[in-house]
């Protein structure tokens, strides 16, 4: 009699690791995006200081890649917890992207300034959630 075994690690793997790439990818594509939104508001003029400190353009693409690596943790984390995973990242994004924008609101920074991060903020969660998103289960 022959007995076989399935590895059911090596079995979800690809799911996971396909996820991984794509939030990697969207990481780094969402931190060049934001970089380049940050460089062309400064090059029109708008001010990159906030509290009298000026914010490197390399800031905004390390920070964008940091939190974005937060997201594919928790997207990773809700495809083997949630019911639905695509939709609670979905839902759970889209609330965290808003409350992301409360610290903008309230920077020490003039108005241009705060709208410049707030736009950075959506230019991000516009390529990660969905690139994100489309790798989880529905």
């Amino acid at each position: 009699m022959t007995t076989t075994t399935v590895n059911m690690t090596r079995a979800a793997a690809p799911g996971i690791g396909a996820l991984t790439r794509t939030g990697v990818a969207a990481a780094a594509g969402a931190s060049a995006a934001t970089m380049t939104v940050a460089a062309v508001g400064h090059a029109a003029g708008i001010s990159l200081d906030m509290g009298g400190a000026p914010i490197p353009v390399t800031g905004f693409g390390v920070l964008t890649a940091v939190f974005s690596l937060v997201g594919l943790v928790l997207a990773v984390a809700l495809s083997r917890k949630a019911r639905n995973p695509q939709r609670t990242f979905i839902r759970t994004t889209m609330v965290l992207t808003v409350l992301s924008l409360v610290p903008d609101v309230l920077a020490d920074a003039g108005p241009a300034t705060k709208a410049l991060l707030m736009v950075t903020h959506l230019v991000a969660a516009a390529i990660v959630i969905p690139a994100v998103g489309r790798r989880l289960a529905g």
